[in-house]
């Protein structure tokens, strides 16, 4: 029986959207089929306890590495290796190319005759530095397909590659799950526990770091609230950037129409999500282009829910958006554009209806996870 070896260090509990990506993945291929070799969360005793309860659940095998942070170094390979062998494996999927794409040529001799590697954001990042950008074209040649998530990644990486490797790459985007993500998820209950039922309800689902714009959207409350003195902002996630958000708010006085919920559980975001009139996240490119967004799933989540986006144009993001069609995309960091469409979508229901079903339809059409995972099944 032909089974695949994920390897990788984004897998959960570990959160995050490659983590998100890869065991909605996982799911779907047959379990009796599939081993997957990760990293450990966390060190600490909470975490050991929560890796070893998620991996439990599984009903595939799970195999982790003692490290938090899985690299190619030659014990990590030996395992990888030996994984391959006991278990029959015959294939291999490298949840993140970088760097773990290095392991190749190693599982190529212990047997895997083939050897995908998906692209994310960060490999873009890669193929501007000249060291990264020579790793990366080994793991090009090294493995028989690179996955790239829409247009913006597959330019920036390919043109780092061989022309051979670069004409091997195929598009494996993540999904989204349109049963979980749907209109009517539950937004009104949110409304109502945040005091937010009549108030017209801008909604941003994201970790909060620079490159997501929650700070544009801040800034763009003042001229919001001048033509929908009702409305509210409302940022769902946790992260690093949160006081300085916090601070911002209180600074431009809008302090009062800004609601911060922290991180929530993933169970409760389609409900967030439900929660918005218009979902919006400018997201911008940050460091020269080495903080890029890959694609931006949450525009399809938001979409899959029936709302209008404004979505950034850092890297992939517009791949996430029908502009014009399913939202629009705006540039990264523009107070002016931000507020600009979303006060023409504030004001104007027949036009979020449209945009919203039209958001809806897409998804279906494209980006369900049962689509994807077909493709991926045939990379394999």
């Amino acid at each position: 029986m032909r089974k695949t070896l994920i390897v990788t260090n984004d897998f959960p509990p570990r959160p995050g959207g490659i983590q998100a990506f890869l065991h909605n993945m996982a799911l779907r291929l047959d379990p009796d089929r599939l081993v997957v070799y990760a990293s450990t969360w966390k060190r600490s005793r909470e975490g050991v306890e929560a890796t070893a309860a998620f991996d439990a659940e599984q009903p595939f095998t799970v195999v982790r590495d003692r490290t938090t942070m899985l690299l190619p170094t030659p014990a990590a390979t030996r395992q990888a290796v030996a994984l391959l062998r006991a278990h029959g494996c015959t294939s291999v999927w490298f949840g993140a190319a970088a760097p773990l794409g290095l392991m190749a040529p190693a599982l190529r001799g212990a047997g895997a005759e083939r050897l995908v590697a998906t692209t994310h954001g960060h490999e873009a990042g890669w193929a501007q530095l000249p060291a990264a950008r020579q790793l990366l074209r080994r793991i090009g040649d090294s493995t028989d397909t690179l996955t790239y998530l829409g247009e913006y990644t597959r330019s920036r990486i390919a043109g780092a590659l061989t022309p051979d490797a670069a004409a091997r790459m195929v598009q494996l985007p993540p999904g989204v799950d349109e049963k979980t993500f749907h209109p009517g998820s539950g937004g009104d209950r949110v409304r109502a526990r945040l005091g937010l039922t009549d108030r017209p309800v801008v909604v941003c689902v994201s970790r909060l770091v620079p490159r997501k714009g929650q700070d544009t959207l801040i800034l763009a409350m003042p001229l919001i609230l001048a033509k929908e003195p009702d409305a509210v902002l409302l940022i769902v996630g946790g992260g690093p950037y949160e006081r300085e958000l916090r601070k911002l708010a209180r600074e431009t006085r809008v302090e009062d129409s800004v609601v911060f919920t922290g991180s929530v559980p993933w169970s409760d975001l389609p409900a967030h999500y439900g929660a918005g009139d218009v979902f919006a996240m400018p997201c911008r490119t940050r460091r020269g282009g080495l903080d890029v967004e890959g694609l931006g799933i949450v525009y399809l989540e938001a979409s899959a829910t029936g709302l209008p986006v404004v979505a950034g144009d850092s890297g992939g993001a517009p791949d996430a958006v029908l502009d014009g069609e399913t939202g629009w995309v705006v540039r990264g960091g523009s107070v002016e554009d931000t507020a600009d469409r979303i006060v023409t979508l504030l004001g104007d229901a027949e036009l979020r209806r449209r945009m919203g079903e039209r958001g809806r339809s897409w998804v279906e059409e494209k980006w369900r996870w049962d689509l994807l995972a077909e493709r991926l099944k045939e990379l394999l």
